[in-house]
């Protein structure tokens, strides 16, 4: 008797503490929600809703579930006697709460481009395996810009860069807890990863130029400049007509849930915003490159979304041979006066044929000349090639954005569509001169991958960067004014034949910005000219975009350890932050502040 008791004892406690699988769907007043973290509390084992907001996740009764979403309220919820626990979630127009992002562990299978056969009563996988990876991510080598005179250099002249990369790749590492490299970290794509409240444009040019200048935060001797472009916003309705062809990686390096499985949730967020007009086509490659979609118009949603769930990955990495056939595609269907892209969308990792950053620089400058824009979209992480992908990215007239989640595939592919896809101005260059009387040195922040020389400002062959509908590009400058004693300025010999004699005319003048830019369809720039007056404000008297922008560069200096950053805490960005945001109303500066107190 005592055998068969303890016998149900036994089998008590063992349903009580047994593994099942409990799934659901995770909406809110609009529908599913993509992308939805969900983690056993106090763990690490977690998943996350696949594109319809479904998910499923092996737990035990007693367990919590946190269930977490940017700009929505955190819900936990105990695992009871149910197998289904479908969650509603509610905006928190407020306070962002903290989202814990984890790695999932999966595996594919390895054979064919993709599967024929498909069960469309496949289940959605229960897989939470905590995913780890050897690191072999690559970052261009970066060497921070350091003050000039412009007693010896009067110009500084760059490329603008709409790329968002490596905040988001920054946020990832961050939320892992990861160590950030140095080289990861581009201020500059980190500041433009947020949406300025500049206003547009009204006149005949396609971007308005904005400009501030404020007590430098970090060194109050300082003085810091602000530099924004608003691009002019295009309603969806009026964009061009769009032939775009998805260059996609199915090679075995693919196989994560972080890679293709995201990647092909991400581009139905796309497909989802074609018009009848809209043509898609799909290019693959593993040892080999092959097209899975001919040219399909944008109101064939289920046939282009079929071709995509089909896709499998498997095989070595023929990146270039991709390349040429979706150019190839591209262009045998090319349409004038309309949008004509490729997406590529891979981890970067090209091992057949061309694969370095050289030899696939100028395979991409050879096709930028067929009139076919490129975006590049990076996925994964362990085996991510930043540097590669912004290489093809620079060169093919295009952007660069890195996609962590299904949080940031609708930032890139559902809010920000229009200004991701279509470009209104390309090969925009900037030229600051500075006011030798008012300045005694000065730095540029970031945009060291983006600098060129004086001369080629006005050279027309020089390629730069692309601005696309509703972009916001900002730069910031620090300046160190005439008569601030500092270890950043050495003197100078004195100099025969350079004029220094304050002149009355340009009394008032900091510095003059000038501009220039060509239209999508033509060869022949445009220049703009911006004169920026002396007049100093606090930091309390600039508007919420100065303080954020600044509070963002100052992260940056402290990711990098830089020996610019001053004065520079986590406290003094949180609390510079924090009061900047604005109305953020998707809740990415919020979210901003919960990564420095994560830091911290």
């Amino acid at each position: 008797m005592r055998t068969f008791v303890f016998s149900l004892v036994l089998m008590s406690f063992g349903t009580l503490f047994a593994q099942k699988t409990i799934s659901g769907i995770v909406s809110d007043d609009s529908g599913p929600l993509p992308g939805v973290s969900i983690i056993i509390k106090g763990t690490r084992t977690g998943t996350e809703t696949d594109f319809d907001g479904k998910y499923a996740i092996q737990a035990q009764v007693g367990n919590v579930l946190v269930y977490s979403y940017v700009g929505k309220m955190t819900i936990e919820k105990t695992v009871g006697t149910s197998n289904t626990m479908d969650v509603l979630m509610a905006d928190n127009n407020n306070v962002l709460d903290e989202v814990v992002v984890v790695s999932y562990g999966y595996s594919a299978p390895t054979t064919g481009l993709f599967n024929k056969k498909r069960d469309k009563k496949e289940k959605y996988s229960a897989s939470t395996v905590v995913y780890q990876e050897p690191n072999n991510e690559s970052y261009s080598n970066i060497s921070e810009n350091i003050f000039k005179t412009p007693l010896k250099d009067p110009l500084s002249t760059f490329s603008i860069d709409v790329d968002k990369a490596s905040y988001s790749n920054v946020r990832r590492m961050i939320n892992n807890g990861e160590k950030v490299p140095n080289d990861a970290v581009k201020i500059e794509e980190m500041i433009n990863y947020f949406n300025y409240n500049y206003a547009q444009p009204v006149d005949e040019h396609p971007f308005a130029i904005h400009s501030e200048t404020a007590v430098c935060p970090w060194n109050e001797e300082h003085v810091l400049v602000k530099i924004g472009l608003q691009g002019k916003t295009i309603e969806m309705e009026n964009l061009p007509a769009s032939n775009l062809v998805f260059l996609i990686d199915v090679s075995g390096s693919m196989q994560d849930v972080n890679k293709l499985p995201l990647l092909k949730s991400a581009f139905k967020l796309l497909v989802n915003q074609l018009r009848e007009k809209d043509k898609v086509a799909i290019v693959v490659y593993a040892g080999a490159a092959g097209v899975v979609l001919e040219p399909t118009s944008g109101d064939q949603k289920e046939k282009i979304i079929s071709a995509l769930d089909q896709l499998q990955a498997g095989g070595s990495t023929a990146g270039a041979a991709g390349i040429q056939l979706a150019y190839q595609l591209a262009e045998k269907h090319f349409k004038e006066k309309g949008n004509n892209r490729v997406i590529l969308a891979t981890d970067g990792d090209f091992n057949v044929g061309t694969s370095s950053d050289s030899d696939l620089e100028k395979l991409i400058e050879e096709k930028r000349k067929s009139g076919v824009f490129l975006t590049v979209l990076g996925f994964g992480m362990g085996n991510y090639k930043d540097s590669k992908l912004e290489t093809l990215a620079d060169k093919g007239n295009g952007n660069h954005a890195y996609i962590d989640n299904m949080q940031e595939a609708q930032k890139v592919l559902g809010t920000e569509f229009g200004g991701t896809l279509f470009t209104i101005a390309k090969d925009v260059k900037i030229q600051v001169e500075f006011n030798p009387n008012k300045v005694q040195a000065y730095r540029l922040i970031g945009y060291e991958n983006r600098l060129l020389n004086d001369e080629d400002f006005v050279d027309d062959t020089i390629d730069a960067g692309e601005i696309g509908s509703g972009h916001t590009v900002t730069a910031l400058y620090e300046i160190i004014p005439q008569g601030v004693k500092s270890k950043f300025t050495k003197d100078l010999p004195s100099l025969k034949y350079s004029n220094t004699e304050p002149n009355p005319t340009f009394e008032s003048e900091l510095l003059t910005v000038k501009f220039r830019y060509k239209k999508p369809d033509q060869d022949e720039s445009i220049e703009l000219v911006k004169i920026v007056p002396d007049n100093v404000k606090s930091v309390s008297e600039t508007p919420d975009d100065f303080r954020f922008a600044a509070s963002v560069a100052m992260f940056g200096m402290q990711l990098r350890s830089s020996e610019f950053k001053g004065k520079t805490d986590y406290d003094q960005i949180i609390e510079l932050a924090s009061k900047a945001k604005g109305k953020d109303q998707d809740g990415y500066k919020s979210e901003f502040v919960r990564l420095v107190k994560a830091v911290k």
